[in-house]
């Protein structure tokens, strides 16, 4: 089994290849939040994560034979069943590294649209769309809540063409959709809840400026203007699922 800085090392080299194959490839999951973990990466729990990628629908064909080109195999089988919108591939001399790649936008709890913004960072998905990845989940388990901690503890908030998580992007997305804000306000509530419980190994000046961030966050999201089918579906509430159910991977 790899350790976490080879697989850390295999994604950046990845993602530096795909750049040369004209292939826009950008991490996600565990190792991009290590990636945005630094300088104080001590709330990071994973002994060794997945290769986790996206891609936009323009570069899907491309994706097989530039993976075949690295030392990896299709899952033949799944990648013909969801290849328009996922794909598997296993590094040959090693089937336990694999590599999950997402096609298009982040879809699922809700749907993130990241078309046109995979350029925004040389390496992951943007600061602010890979800390929604985390908030968007509807079932946050501990280590969900853990990676936005991470991020918020290693990761300024305001504008991130200044590479903060972008305050802007996210409430201007919750703003048009009241299930996502509906599942973001949930888990920041939820990620305060864990920071109150002095459960975790983090100082009082590290609290504080981490329910400074949070609450900076929040209020973005309450005051940026709702669209009228936001305020539609607020009448609705709860009564209506308000997120997408998500499918277990079979491979």
């Amino acid at each position: 089994m790899q350790t976490l800085e080879e697989l850390f090392r295999e994604m950046k080299h990845l993602v530096d290849a795909a750049g040369a194959y004209q292939l826009h490839l950008r991490a996600f999951g565990g190792l991009a939040i290590l990636a945005h973990s630094q300088p104080n990466p001590k709330l990071f729990q994973r002994e060794a994560p997945d290769l986790d990628f996206l891609a936009p629908k323009t570069d899907r064909q491309k994706l097989e034979p530039f993976f075949r080109e690295m030392g990896y195999s299709p899952d033949k089988r799944f990648n013909l069943l969801n290849g328009m919108r996922r794909q598997i591939y296993y590094y040959d001399p090693s089937p336990s590294l694999h590599v999950d790649i997402l096609i298009g936008d982040f879809e699922m709890c809700h749907k993130l649209p990241l078309d046109g913004r995979l350029d925004l960072d040389p390496l992951t998905i943007p600061l602010a769309d890979l800390l929604l990845t985390k908030a968007q989940v509807v079932q946050l388990n501990r280590k969900d809540a853990l990676d936005i901690i991470s991020l918020f503890l290693n990761n300024e908030v305001g504008d991130e063409a200044h590479g903060h998580i972008g305050l802007s992007r996210i409430a201007s997305l919750c703003a048009q959709d009241w299930g996502l804000y509906k599942t973001v306000t949930l888990n920041l509530e939820r990620v305060e809840e864990l920071l109150a419980s002095g459960d975790l190994p983090l100082t009082p000046a590290e609290l504080g400026l981490l329910a400074s961030r949070i609450s900076r966050l929040k209020t973005a999201l309450e005051e940026t203007p709702k669209t009228l089918a936001w305020q539609m579906r607020a009448k609705v509430g709860t009564r209506v699922r308000w997120y997408l159910e998500v499918e277990e991977v079979h491979q």
